[in-house]
């Protein structure tokens, strides 16, 4: 278990954090009610934009929604943490989890509705599928990387497909996640294996300052 924890220990602080603050949701007034979750930096279109809370592009990924919101990120990312930290490394897989966070948000404020509140790792965790696809397809002759590569791109499209039928999901922020992720990992690299050559991290880098610009443009009209 030491070793497990040693191995991956920014998996498990991620998850300890996230326990950690829907704690304090909890105690504060409950993880469901709109006050708590405003107070406590989900996203909120208006609030971003109309009244410059831009910290909540990234302290919505640390807050969920109800304790099953909670229990199913916090499997997944532990599970998904497990093959990815690895892959990437300690700081590196830390970066694209938050980036990733961030960048999900950011497709939120682009596009979505002005009078929805939306919280929850998802968006970073869908960054971690993306980069772990990213990683797969790179390193096509390895049949562990590979593999992982596909089921981490089969449980993204999978997850999207039934968030299509799930009207309170945060698709967009889900689809920023994976984006983010995928172009992050391209960008920085992998700490062991095939790193996509120096164009492809450029065109990459180059993807994240057009995706930023845009979704930021676009997200600053919003309807009261």
């Amino acid at each position: 278990m030491m070793e497990n924890v040693k191995r991956n220990y920014m998996t498990f602080g991620i998850v300890a954090v996230l326990f950690l603050v829907f704690i304090a949701e909890t105690l504060i007034g409950g993880s469901e009610s709109t006050s708590v979750l405003l107070k406590m930096g989900a996203m909120y279109n208006p609030a971003v934009v109309v009244e410059g809370q831009w910290w909540r592009l990234f302290t919505a990924q640390f807050l969920h929604i109800g304790i099953m919101h909670i229990a199913s990120n916090a499997i997944m990312i532990y599970y998904i943490g497990q093959y990815a930290e690895p892959i990437f490394g300690h700081w590196r897989f830390l970066v694209l989890y938050l980036l990733s966070g961030t960048g999900g948000s950011l497709l939120t404020l682009a596009f979505g509705s002005d009078q929805a509140i939306s919280a929850g790792a998802s968006t970073a965790l869908f960054g971690i599928l993306g980069a772990m696809a990213c990683v797969g397809f790179k390193n096509r002759e390895s049949d562990i990387l590979s593999f992982l590569g596909r089921q981490a791109l089969a449980l993204a499209i999978i997850n999207i497909v039934l968030d299509l039928f799930m009207p309170d999901v945060d698709l967009l922020g889900h689809l920023g996640g994976l984006i983010s992720g995928g172009l992050l990992a391209i960008a920085l690299g992998d700490r062991t294996y095939q790193n996509y050559g120096r164009l492809g991290r450029v065109l990459a880098a180059a993807g994240i300052v057009i995706y930023v610009v845009v979704t930021l443009r676009l997200g600053m009209n919003v309807s009261l």
